[in-house]
């Protein structure tokens, strides 16, 4: 099961016209990273646990199911069941056969899910936790372990300065079908404030350590990170774009159908949607630009990111950190600081200062 219901209030204004799953990782949907390795590790079906918006949207932009059967659970209307609340809801399509899989969906994660079950198994665990190791936990679900993995504590987001230790919650579960009886019907339910306390009482909370690439994308800050990670992680890809005197200085990712203009200068961490153009004298490195855009001559981004089917004007002076939504216009000429957003298709003709 795949937790994708929420809403992606930080990473606004982007989600504001896409669900956090859809977001474009090295050109392609979160989502479709996640049904990759599910299908690598044995997984044949996956639940989707959203809400109705984001199930349009996903239906809409179709991204690869990579083989598996993919089924979806909807929130009610109005009525988000929070973290726990969707896997009760989901309790008739689950069953209660065999132990289940449950993901948090905007988290790109490098996890052995088998080994994650095989862990759950041995141990007979009513909850299997995967557990990464971050310099900063307080931002994080953190656990206090016994010396046999077992999790005496689970403290989501503890004050900084007090966390018991540096290991956190990775967001992917092993679930025994017990776990139905200990989540209410019918009302928003916290996994992590209020079930696994319980099942930490019991002794049979465990943890699962995980040493590959784990990474959340809450922050646009962290999407861009993110991006560069995986761009770091996985073959540098470029596809045929079309060019001219152009410079491409990897690692970058291009997708197909990319014009680029004279004298530009692509990369490094360069990340470049399908059927983007590019015009003359344009330098973009350390961002990422998603398809359909067009950036016109002579415009420099670094650390910006750029909707779908946004339009940036020639000369125009963007800003590091800058956020440029879908289908937003910014005029020849214009100014923007560092650190500003434009809402969908909103058009900017004076300078942001």
């Amino acid at each position: 099961m795949i937790l994708a219901g929420g809403f992606a209030t930080r990473l606004r204004p982007l989600s504001c016209s896409r669900p956090k799953t859809l977001f474009p990782l090295v050109n392609k949907p979160l989502l479709q990273w996640t049904f990759e390795r599910l299908a690598n590790s044995g997984v044949d079906e996956a639940i989707l646990a959203v809400n109705a918006l984001t199930q349009f949207y996903i239906r809409q932009q179709k991204p690869s199911k990579c083989g598996l059967k993919v089924r979806f659970s909807i929130d009610p209307p109005k009525k988000p069941l929070g973290t726990a609340g969707p896997i009760k809801k989901a309790e008739p399509l689950i069953g209660h056969d065999e132990p289940f899989l449950v993901l948090n969906g905007d988290i790109f994660a490098d996890i052995d899910y088998q080994n994650l079950l095989n862990t759950h198994k041995k141990t007979n665990a009513l909850a299997t936790m995967a557990l990464c190791r971050v310099e900063d936990p307080s931002c994080f679900g953190v656990v206090e372990l016994c010396e046999d993995d077992c999790i005496k504590r689970f403290i989501e987001k503890p004050p900084k300065g007090q966390e018991p230790s540096n290991f956190i919650n990775a967001g992917a579960y092993v679930l025994s079908p017990e776990v139905f009886d200990l989540i209410p019907e019918n009302r928003a339910v916290s996994i992590e404030r209020e079930i696994f306390p319980q099942i930490a009482e019991t002794g049979r909370l465990v943890g699962c350590h995980v040493d590959g690439l784990w990474i959340d994308i809450g922050k646009p800050v962290e999407y861009l990170e993110a991006n560069k990670l995986i761009l770091d992680s996985v073959a540098h890809t470029i596809t045929n774009p079309q060019q001219t005197s152009a410079q491409i200085r990897s690692p970058v990712a291009i997708d197909p159908g990319v014009v680029l203009g004279e004298n530009s200068i692509i990369g490094p961490y360069a990340i470049i949607g399908q059927n983007v153009k590019i015009g003359k004298n344009v330098t973009i490195s350390h961002s990422v630009v998603f398809s359909d855009a067009e950036i016109a001559d002579d415009v420099t981004l670094s650390g910006v990111i750029v909707g779908e089917s946004a339009r940036i004007g020639r000369h125009a002076d963007i800003g590091s950190g800058c956020i440029i939504a879908d289908q937003a216009k910014i005029n020849e000429n214009v100014s923007m600081r560092a650190g500003s957003t434009v809402c969908p298709a909103k058009e900017i003709s004076q300078n942001i200062l």
